[in-house]
């Protein structure tokens, strides 16, 4: 046990970390692009926030959260998701009295209690970004074109976007009126779990995955024909803005996403070739949530974007990662006095932004060689007593092999002018 990572989680790093972080600094360059600020909020929040914000009928609530009692037996839980814990922040620190709308966005890992399979983890990653303080249908099609950007930046292709409306409360309530009826003359077909949402949260069923289930979805009343003239609205204008902007869309009356915030706009991006977890992001409209957290009523609208899906995907497209090795130059060393002085200049070119690496295993001249090829160096030097004492060495450019005699002491002025031009 003492080796192996808890189930449902994995180490990151190598070629796959390189990549993440290519990733990263998309996700960031991006957010830039946009105004959206970055927001770091607690790994762990207290249970309530997540039993208001999420749903006490959502799986999330009812399976999947890791929840504890702490030293002061309160109740805690690991962050299943984002948005409640910004909401939260939103409201503590007085965001609200700034102008509107406030955009922000987060990446880290979230957790979740569930079976573990090909981009499905019990502690995974999300990029996130959340915008506070609208109702303008624009807002809601500003975070889908977000995502729109991010995939064509990464040049992610065969995603989908998917978009429906779950009106506002009043729609809802008639929609879940003639759905529990509907429900209620099939409910022996339906799943267990579905049973119980039954009554609570009936919106649930319409988002089982059990075979059983999803053939009686399939003739379930749709959303849309209970919407009122203003949500009808607002979502033709969700449609025109996502047209102006050239965004793809197929309009999905099935989509209700798994948590109890959403309002009106509901959206998924789902991606064909990676398996049966094929959401890459989900997101939409919360205009209940701030109030629902304490604050006062506000409207938002946000996403998240599951990292490790994205890698899926970006693999899948195009092949194994592959880890990068350069590094500016190898210092090796023959005997004590040339292993001193070549970690003396390695760290000093380091300073001087050069990317440099010396020999700390203690390997032959040979075996240092063959060492700087694989880092990918683009140039080398050996470093004994005897250039020590002369102050003169050869300077190897490993991609041409051809070698200039340089002096020790201006090594590092001489890598700056090769490497900076």
């Amino acid at each position: 046990m003492l080796t192996e990572a808890p189930k449902g989680t994995k180490d990151i790093y190598g070629s796959y970390m390189e990549e993440w972080q290519r990733v990263e600094q998309v996700m960031r360059e991006l957010c830039s692009d946009f105004g959206i600020k970055e927001i770091r909020i607690p790994i762990f929040e207290h249970t309530e926030l997540y039993l208001r914000g999420v749903g006490e009928t959502t799986d999330i609530v009812q399976k999947e959260m890791y929840t504890f009692k702490d030293k002061a037996d309160r109740s805690i839980t690991l962050r299943p998701e984002g948005t409640a814990g910004v909401a939260r922040s939103f409201i503590e620190h007085g965001m609200y009295n700034n102008p509107q709308p406030t955009r922000r966005f987060y990446i880290g890992p979230m957790f979740r209690y569930e079976n573990t399979q090909k981009g499905r983890q019990r502690q995974f990653h999300q990029f996130g970004v959340e915008m506070l303080g609208s109702y303008s249908p624009a807002l809601d099609a500003e975070a889908i074109s977000v995502v729109a950007e991010l995939l064509k930046r990464l040049g992610i292709k065969d995603v989908e976007l998917r978009i429906n409306s779950l009106g506002c409360n009043e729609c809802r309530q008639r929609y879940n009126t003639a759905l529990k009826e509907y429900i209620g003359s099939n409910i022996d077909k339906l799943c267990d779990d579905c049973k119980s949402r039954f009554d609570k949260n009936p919106l649930r069923v319409l988002d089982c995955k059990e075979e059983s289930c999803q053939r009686i979805i399939a003739e379930a009343p749709v959303v849309l024909d209970y919407l009122d003239d203003e949500c009808k609205e607002h979502f033709e204008t969700v449609k025109a803005i996502l047209d102006d902007m050239g965004i793809k869309y197929t309009v999905d009356e099935k989509i209700v996403r798994g948590l109890d915030y959403y309002t009106r706009t509901v959206f998924e991006f789902v991606a064909n070739g990676i398996g049966a977890q094929g959401t890459v992001c989900g997101g939409g409209r919360y205009d209940n949530l701030i109030a629902e957290c304490g604050g006062q009523p506000m409207g938002c609208a946000g996403f998240a974007v599951g990292i490790e899906r994205l890698l899926l995907m970006l693999e899948a497209q195009n092949g194994e990662f592959k880890e990068t090795n350069e590094m500016d130059i190898y210092i090796g060393s023959i005997g004590k006095e040339g292993l001193v002085k070549s970690q003396g200049i390695a760290y000093r070119m380091r300073s001087e932004g050069i990317r440099a690496e010396g020999d700390s295993v203690g390997r032959s001249v040979k075996a240092q060689m063959k060492y700087a090829n694989k880092i990918g160096a683009k140039y080398s030097v050996i470093l004994g007593d005897n250039e020590i004492a002369e102050d003169t060495a050869n300077l190897k450019n490993m991609e041409t092999g051809e070698q200039e005699q340089i002096k020790v002491s201006e090594l590092v002025e001489i890598m700056k002018k090769k490497i900076n031009g």
